[in-house]
């Protein structure tokens, strides 16, 4: 009987700081064989990526200790523990064997190298190609993950492309050496339905070539469905339930896979409440019910029902970007991110904006606080033109617009402890006046999102993806806004943590009576929480309208295309 591609046996991982308490990984065990897709799923800090970075050896020791346990990775010719190998045998198997596709791309890619330098690189340290045959093979891929114009994206840097797209540089990377392994964790989070669909396929296409292993890490359950072959459930580092991917779906049996199963937007409509897994289970994992019976409603109110005044209007908005420039330094040709834009948002309702990658989607979101240049048109703000008025009056009115940014990593100074994160935009804004009365508040804030008190003084290296997600949105928050841009905001955290986000959006909307702009990807979330939608494509509006007729009775061809797009299953 061969042996499998991969076996973790028995692995325990602590921190120094968590050793007394409970490890961060608790005596898991997991098998990946050739050609099996290995979906790993649970919530923020159950410890999925710890899993994941252990393979490879990038877990930093110390302050991380494997207490037990081995990681087995079995070739024809021999067997490598690879806890134990040494830095030549993995810098061997990194990238090449194995290969890894990170959840936060603009943090994994070098920003003073092209996307295509960084690809040609990995092509060439493992395959042993020529330069010019690694850039024929880097744009083939390029293509392969349908990244627009690949020849001259090839040499653009980081900074200079979306997050999505930076995304698909890093999938390109990873599979650039067709690897016996590919760990993937939350590859698809950054993309929209269209490419996520695209990377899925390209995934189980060179998995069939290569009789490839895969281990898929994800909050998003309908990707596991329609990808995973077995699913393993890690719940605070201990796999409380593993099963084939049908059955799991079907006949969940511990209490946090079913809440993880009914924790999703796309159950719910908008004027009733998500349910999240302590609904299902109190502390110690027992079982409450199997589904929540009574659902409270929140108290949003339906834009429909009663027509509000206008809080801002966009009126003809362009946004250019220069891509060519003669010697004398006169553009010749821009990119129009966006082109000719007009709608109106309404005092008090969540308007959501959907579109593929690269749509223009963050750059209209920008453009309307003013973080990006204007080419032309307006942006009216309670009667106020933000693209004409003076710096020194936009900055007092930054504390009356916010936005929450899509990469949490990014956004956050290293540097300062997340509770000097969340108070300095208060002292800047001179809304307090004692160092005491904003720790409460930021405390207060922290606890709002489901993070600690004692998270106050850690840096934000020492939070995972989704943590970090919700340490922004407590920033946001701070000043108490009346606008809030949040772009992607709840695209990097699990669905039971998406619901308590999505939750105290509709309460704090409630309490403050806030508006709220929901830039996603996520068609499903954004029907949930808006009152209208707008489907954005190339730059431009192509169709807009109350958020259930969008979904449900889509009149564009391109809205009907997103929408078919999203993985579904039933329970």
């Amino acid at each position: 009987m061969a042996l499998p591609l991969l076996q973790i046996k028995n692995l325990s991982i602590a921190f120094e700081s968590s050793i007394a308490s409970r490890p961060a990984l608790n005596n898991a065990n997991i098998i990946v064989n050739r050609g099996e897709t290995v979906a790993i799923v649970g919530e923020s800090g159950s410890g999925k990526s710890i899993t994941s970075l252990s393979i490879l050896g990038l877990l930093a020791s110390p302050p991380a200790k494997y207490t037990k346990g081995s990681i087995i990775y079995n070739q024809p010719e021999q067997s490598i523990d690879l806890l134990k190998a040494n830095f030549r045998t993995l810098s061997n198997l990194r990238g090449n064997k194995i290969a890894m596709i990170f959840q936060e791309p603009m943090t994994s890619l070098n920003p003073v190298l092209t996307c295509g330098f960084q690809v040609v690189e990995a092509i060439k340290t493992h395959l042993k190609l020529s330069n010019k045959a690694a850039k024929v093979r880097t744009i083939e891929l390029f293509k392969k993950v349908q990244l627009p114009n690949p020849e001259e994206l090839f040499n653009k840097y980081p900074h200079q492309i979306s997050g999505g797209q930076k995304q698909r540089v890093m999938i390109a990377m990873a599979i650039s050496c067709e690897p016996e392994l590919l760990i993937c964790d939350e590859p698809t989070t950054a993309l929209d339905v269209t490419v996520q669909q695209n990377i899925l396929q390209i995934i189980r296409t060179l998995q069939a070539e290569n009789n490839m292993g895969v281990i898929f890490i994800t909050h998003d359950l309908g990707v596991v469905a329609e990808i995973a072959h077995k699913v393993v459930v890690l719940y605070k580092g201990n796999i409380v339930e593993e099963n084939s991917t049908e059955k799991l779906f079907r006949f969940p049996k511990h209490p946090y896979t079913k809440a993880l199963l009914a924790c999703r937007p796309v159950l719910y409509s908008k004027d009733q409440r998500l349910p999240i897994v302590s609904d299902f289970m109190n502390s110690e994992g027992e079982t409450i019910f199997d589904r929540p019976q009574n659902i409270k409603t929140t108290n949003t109110r339906s834009i429909e029902q009663a027509p509000q005044a206008v809080l801002i209007e966009v009126k003809n908005l362009k946004v250019y970007f220069p891509t060519q420039q003669s010697f004398w330094g006169k553009t010749l040709a821009y990119a129009k991110a966006v082109e000719d834009v007009s709608f109106s948002i309404f005092a008090g309702e969540t308007l959501g904006l959907v579109g593929e990658s690269g749509c223009g989607k963050t750059t209209l979101g920008r453009a309307i606080l003013q973080l990006l240049p204007v080419t032309s048109g307006n942006v009216i703000y309670k009667g106020i033109d933000l693209t004409t008025t003076t710096a020194g009056a936009l900055k007092k009115l930054r504390k009356e617009i916010q936005i929450i940014f899509q990469d949490p990593y990014s956004s956050l100074n290293p540097r300062m402890t997340i509770g000097e994160a969340i108070a300095e935009p208060l002292k800047v804004h001179g809304l307090v006046s004692k160092n005491k009365t904003a720790k409460e508040e930021v405390i207060h804030l922290l606890e709002k999102v489901n993070l600690l008190p004692d998270h106050y003084q850690r840096y934000p290296h020492e939070f995972s993806g989704g943590q970090r997600q919700r340490i922004v949105i407590a920033r946001a928050l701070a000043m108490k806004p009346s606008f809030i841009i949040c772009d992607e905001s709840v695209s990097a955290l699990d669905v039971s943590v998406q619901s308590q986000v999505l939750n105290l959006l509709n309460d704090l909307k409630a309490d403050f009576g806030f508006t709220n702009l929901f830039i996603s990807h996520d068609l499903s979330v954004v029907k949930y929480i808006s009152d209208r939608i707008i489907v954005m494509q190339k730059g431009r509006i192509v169709e807009m309208g109350a958020s259930n007729a969008i979904y449900h009775s889509p009149k564009e061809s391109y809205t009907q295309q997103l929408i078919s797009a999203i993985p579904t299953f039933t329970i």
